[in-house]
């Protein structure tokens, strides 16, 4: 399984190992039943702590997208189709909704929000 980290990142390692598993889950790249590597062997694989895989799998596991099972290792969870649906809904309208706070800060007028969005919307579904 490939998974990208940086350490200029400002998340935490864990964090960003969170994310890169919760987006191939929710993306359908990892299916339910597809074991994950072991914390040991991902670690290995990363050159980072395996207290930093625990602490990614278990934030995983608390969100009941994969499931562990002693002694065979982790798996993604049987999710329906609805299921993740409705999750990437909730994880884009908690994305844009940090947008308009940051925007309306900064003073960034509504207007200018809404065009930029509909730009970003032209470029990417054409």
């Amino acid at each position: 399984m490939f998974i990208t980290i940086s350490n200029i990142d400002p998340r935490p390692l864990y964090e960003q190992i969170y994310e890169s598993i919760k987006s191939k889950i929710l993306k359908g790249e990892l299916k339910p039943g597809d074991v994950l590597p072991s914390i040991r062997q991902l670690a290995r694989d990363l050159k980072i702590s395996v207290i930093t895989i625990k602490r990614a799998y278990l934030e995983l596991e608390q969100e009941k997208l994969i499931i562990t099972r002693p002694g065979k290792g982790c798996f993604v969870a049987d999710w329906d189709i609805n299921e993740i649906t409705s999750l990437n809904l909730l994880e884009i309208e908690q994305q844009m909704r940090e947008v308009v706070v940051k925007a309306k800060k900064t003073g960034v007028l509504r207007n200018s929000v809404e065009q930029i969005f509909n730009k970003v919307l032209k470029e990417e579904y054409q």
